[in-house]
């Protein structure tokens, strides 16, 4: 999967970083009210963990996070 998600071009994967990185979810997240699990690897170099799904469990009302120990981001589960 990971070719996958590899065969856009550059312009389109710089496109697409600049907007998850410039886009707060921060009210988007709050309004969930469903059980979710969010799922992260604690080794990630390219989100780290800190940055995203600590914060996400803390404002998603009903979230449960799951770390996995030595993961790297795009893990496979």
């Amino acid at each position: 999967w990971w070719r996958q998600g590899m065969m856009g071009g550059a312009k389109a994967h710089y496109d697409c970083i600049e907007a998850f990185s410039e886009t707060d979810f921060t009210e988007d997240l709050r309004k969930i009210d469903v059980p979710v699990l969010i799922m992260h690897g604690d080794d990630d170099q390219i989100v780290p963990i800190a940055d995203s799904a600590l914060l996400a469990a803390e404002l998603v009302k009903h979230g449960t996070l799951k770390v996995y120990e030595g993961l790297p981001h795009g893990m496979c589960t």
